[in-house]
């Protein structure tokens, strides 16, 4: 029997430090949810129970549980058919994949507020492990972007990224102190394909300093290269604290 279809997801784990007495029914519901689809307590095509059972279950109104289960539809985790109910939604890839995530959305979801900050922006001809990394093949000038992504007052997400000003024209001119460069290049600049590369690595220390970590601590780096149109538009290695996130993946077998 083979790997048919699979989810993974990055989820930060709810330590004490990240914690915030803040968080509100729906985040912590969204939360508890989520973690039964990814986890696998709820298979695909898993029927939920009604939505007011689940709200008497959960004890809160049916209101703020139908708007938890609207946001799992729209994040792609739910299908809800008319007259028929709620369900878990099939995985829509035949391969492991990973979304492109939105740092944001996972930091509110946790009831914590979030922030971006740039730190160094270049617009400079590429090095040469980068035009390795990012299959340049050409030494045209590069946007060099480095930030943090927080969770509250503290560091969630070191970012290092590179912009093809050739596939994303006004990038240079973009101001990224109100808008993360992730979210810009989702918004402008439609992706067709995405590599991902995921490894665990000690914190440099770089790293270390900006992550507020000591010397040498586990972390998760995740680097992604996105093309579109074949040309490439992004290469970003985003490094999270290790003891402070996860990855997670779910397989469903293929019937073949």
């Amino acid at each position: 029997m083979s790997l048919g279809r699979s989810f993974f997801t990055l989820r930060l784990l709810k330590t004490g430090a990240l914690v915030d007495s803040r968080t509100t029914h729906h985040d912590r519901i969204l939360a508890a949810l989520r973690d039964k689809i990814t986890g696998g307590d709820w298979p695909p095509g898993f029927a939920l129970p009604f939505e007011t059972d689940l709200a008497q279950q959960h004890g809160v109104s049916r209101m703020t549980m139908n708007k938890v289960l609207a946001q799992l539809t729209r994040e792609g985790f739910l299908v809800r058919r008319k007259r028929l109910g709620t369900f878990v939604a099939q995985p829509v890839a035949q391969a492991a994949v990973m979304a492109i995530p939105d740092i944001q959305a996972e930091v509110e979801a946790l009831g914590l507020p979030w922030r971006f900050a740039l730190t160094t922006r270049d617009l400079r001809a590429p090095r040469m492990d980068e035009m390795k990394s990012a299959r340049i093949d050409s030494s045209a000038p590069v946007l060099a972007l480095t930030g943090l992504h927080f969770a509250g007052d503290q560091p969630f997400c070191l970012e290092q990224r590179l912009i093809n000003p050739a596939a994303a024209p006004t990038a240079p001119a973009q101001d990224f102190t109100t808008i993360a460069p992730g979210q810009w290049l989702l918004r402008e600049i439609p992706w067709t394909s995405a590599d991902h590369r995921i490894r665990a690595v000690a914190a440099s220390p770089a790293t270390a300093r900006a992550l507020a970590l000591p010397n040498g601590e586990a972390c998760l780096e995740v680097t992604r290269r996105t093309e579109t149109a074949g040309q490439w538009v992004t290469l970003v290695v985003q490094t999270y604290p290790g003891a402070r996130h996860e990855l997670i993946s779910r397989f469903t077998a293929d019937p073949r």
